[in-house]
């Protein structure tokens, strides 16, 4: 399965010309989608049908509340696609993530050298899988929810965008969790990392419309 963004392409996003879009191998059961207003309404709607249909009108509203701020996150971060599993998705093949896209810009008159120098400095960056087109790098910390606690691991992934000789890059940041009495070495942990390398792995830019 192939992702593509549904409404705008990333070029008419971001308001530029001669930017491509780009394509992943999604994961199974996932499905690419724009954090637009559309997009809040069909998701606000797809909460509230599970919740009534469990009876727990208190929950959604709870839920409603951290999928409204979500949203309002992506777009003030200036994120341009996500991916996430589908509502549709069977259980078994869930993959507990998400994977974010965004454009990094540099200074008028700059490259992103700089930034992908102080990745590989400071915060350990290599390539994926022996890929120079990225650079990654990723940060694990424990977070406190209501009830207990989780270790939340990010992956960031790097690359520029042919074509604007290095002022431009896609930044695709990977998210899961998972029980903080869980190793980081766990069979399970490390095939959620894999599954979200993988599918970075796989991007494709495509031509420009």
């Amino acid at each position: 399965m192939v992702g593509r963004s549904g409404g705008l392409t990333l070029r008419e996003e971001l308001g530029g010309k001669g930017i491509p879009d780009f394509e992943l191998r999604l994961l199974p059961g996932w499905e690419r989608r724009t954090p637009d207003d559309e997009d809040f309404r069909s998701r606000d709607a797809a909460l509230r049908r599970r919740f009534m249909a469990l009876h727990r009108p208190d929950l959604y509203a709870q839920a409603r509340i951290m999928l409204k701020e979500s949203h309002d996150a992506m777009r003030r971060e200036g994120v341009v696609s996500y991916f996430v599993a589908g509502e549709d998705a069977e259980d078994a093949a869930l993959i507990p993530g998400s994977i974010v896209a965004r454009m990094r810009q540099a200074e008028p008159g700059e490259s992103l050298d700089q930034y992908v120098r102080t990745a590989i400095r400071d915060r350990g960056a290599t390539s994926l899988f022996d890929d120079r087109r990225f650079v990654r790098f990723e940060d694990a910390r424990v977070q406190k929810f209501d009830g207990g606690s989780a270790t939340m691991v990010t992956i960031v992934y790097f690359t520029p965008v042919p074509g604007t000789y290095r002022r431009k890059g896609l930044e695709l940041t990977g998210s899961f969790g998972y029980p903080i009495d869980f190793d980081d070495s766990d069979e399970r942990v490390a095939a959620i990392r894999s599954a979200l390398d993988l599918c970075v792995s796989t991007l494709r830019w495509t031509s420009c419309a």
